[in-house]
């Protein structure tokens, strides 16, 4: 089973994820391929945000996550 820990940690991983897709799509206004790219990957960031909240929705009802 996965720990409280290692979902904390994925977290961060992912936090850390759509900071530097942000700074990208800033600094690439005069490069738009770059800009799009950033912003499909703010989309697969979503997803995993989505993810882990869901993991961690879960610890409560199904005890998935262990402490």
């Amino acid at each position: 089973m996965i720990s409280q820990s290692d979902i904390e940690r994925i977290d961060e991983q992912i936090q850390l994820l759509k900071q530097a897709a942000l700074a990208l799509s800033d600094i690439a206004v005069e490069f738009p391929a770059i800009k799009r790219n950033a912003v499909r990957i703010l989309s697969s960031v979503k997803m995993m945000e989505i993810n882990v909240s869901g993991v961690i929705g879960l610890d409560e009802k199904v005890g998935i996550v262990q402490r």
